[in-house]
């Protein structure tokens, strides 16, 4: 598992390029951190002098470009933080050069530094702003950490380490966490459920506890209570559920039982309706690298691709089975539906086409068919314009298999100019949907891969006890 973080290094105010990134580089490969400095690895420069070739760079751009930098960005810094005990220092050096040659793509020269010397090892990743070639620097874009931590995440585990699973913002943990502040409803429902505790034999003595304890009780169409320092009532039903007079008087006859924790259980009963996580079991079987069905993939395909299905299920936050064959067969009929809007589309045009062609070629030919049938459907006349008569019959030949009025060319027209106008709308969701439909079917036989597999060895071996235990 890697938590992984971009970290832009700006030129400091009154400092050189070179001694500005001194300070940084040297505490990167300090000795006490790396085991000596066993674990500094670099790509296209020397670790031992990085600060002046990257300053010199800088100066070999500005005479091949001419162009001064815009901004003070100088290099940039990825920090790769690994959990404790999943990883070895060199493993974790040798991942984060991967990581490092596949986000520059082997264009900037970069050190790696692999620190041990806290419970978590961790690496400090430095690559220059200027390519090789010193003719372009680095581009800095939206999201890039986002498309920094995904690939990582890729690379953690095509290498058989667990990953971090992505929360919701309502689930992450708040920086300062606060006791939740106690209100008039919540001290409500909990002496309502003190009350009932104490077995009232009917609603009538379950208020008179309730006013024992101070409350104020108006009765009528909506049954309401306000306690002290209340300066409204509140109604039962606004408390919640289990709560209302209906949910109360069949807890006292005995219709309903009482759960004091009714909300937590029900935030419980929620998360318990997945019968596994998806996530979590194919996680586990890229980590230990073994099973009928991990050997069977193995075989045929490659890590990758299913490190890349997970990291897919992980994004669209799909953790079980029938989540995922749904979605499939969802982006299937999608992009099997836009496929035949676009060819029935396609052939309306061309049957717009072809009928416009026809009106215009009658339009062509009416006048020489007229002297034809004029000169008696000659057979001299007939060879002088055999082409323009030709076109003449095939054109009323297809008018009279036509059903309907020949409409005019205006109208066809405005219809062409309708059709095409859908076929260009369903085309543009027509290329997303296939991407969809290839995504999460190509996740889901990956996944079939090894599910499928795993079922197979256990009926096979369940065979196999059976016909010993029969022997």
């Amino acid at each position: 598992m890697a938590a992984t973080r971009l970290i832009v290094m700006h030129q400091n105010k009154g400092k050189t390029i070179s001694q500005s990134l001194k300070g940084r580089v040297d505490y990167a490969k300090n000795e006490e951190k790396t085991d000596h400095g066993e674990l500094v690895s670099s790509y296209a420069c020397n670790a031992e002098i990085v600060d002046k070739e990257f300053a010199e760079s800088k100066r070999e751009y500005l005479r091949l470009t001419g162009r001064k930098p815009k901004g003070d960005i100088i290099a940039y810094q990825i920090r790769q933080s690994f959990k404790p005990g999943e990883i070895t220092p060199e493993e974790a050096n040798r991942i984060g050069y991967e990581t490092a040659m596949r986000f520059t793509k082997g264009e900037h020269a970069f050190i790696v530094a692999t620190h041990i010397d806290r419970a978590h090892i961790h690496n400090h990743v430095i690559f220059n702003s200027t390519n090789l070639a010193c003719d372009r620097k680095f581009r800095d874009y939206w999201f890039i950490a986002l498309a920094l931590q995904k690939l990582s995440d890729l690379i953690c585990l095509e290498n058989g380490l667990s990953v971090i699973e992505p929360r919701k913002p309502s689930e992450r943990a708040k920086r300062n966490p606060f006791p939740k502040k106690e209100t008039f409803r919540s001290f409500i429902c909990a002496d309502i459920d003190a009350a009932l505790l104490q077995k009232p034999k009917d609603l009538a003595e379950f208020l008179k506890l309730l006013m024992e304890q101070g409350y104020e009780i108006k009765q009528g169409k909506n049954l309401a209570i306000r306690g002290k320092g209340q300066k409204r009532f509140i109604r039962f039903k606004s408390l919640g559920e289990g709560y209302t007079p209906e949910d109360i008087s069949k807890i006292i006859t005995g219709e309903k039982e009482q759960s004091p924790d009714r909300k937590e259980n029900a935030k419980h009963s929620r998360g318990a309706k997945r019968e596994f996580d998806l996530l979590i079991d194919i996680q586990e079987k890229i980590k230990k690298g073994k099973g009928g069905g991990y050997e069977r993939w193995a075989k045929v395909y490659n890590i990758k691709q299913l490190s890349q299905a997970l990291l897919f299920l992980q994004e669209h936050d799909i953790r079980d089975y029938a989540t995922l064959t749904e979605r499939a067969n969802s982006a299937s009929s999608t992009f099997t539906e836009l496929t035949a809007t676009i060819k029935q589309a396609e052939k309306q045009l061309t049957e717009i086409s072809d009928l416009k062609k026809h009106i215009f070629n009658y339009a062509k030919t009416r006048d020489v068919y007229e002297q034809y049938r004029k000169h008696g459907y000659s057979k001299k006349f007939y060879e002088e314009h055999r082409e323009e008569i030709s076109i003449h019959k095939a054109v009323k030949k297809a008018f009279s298999e036509r059903q309907g009025k020949i409409p005019k060319v205006k109208d066809l027209n405005s219809q062409y100019a309708e059709v095409l106008t859908e076929k260009k709308k369903a085309y543009s969701q027509y290329r997303q949907a296939k991407k969809d439909m290839q995504d999460y079917v190509t996740a889901k036989h990956n996944i079939d891969m090894i599910l499928g597999e795993d079922q197979r060895k256990e009926q096979e071996q369940k065979k196999q006890k059976e016909k010993e235990s029969s022997r």
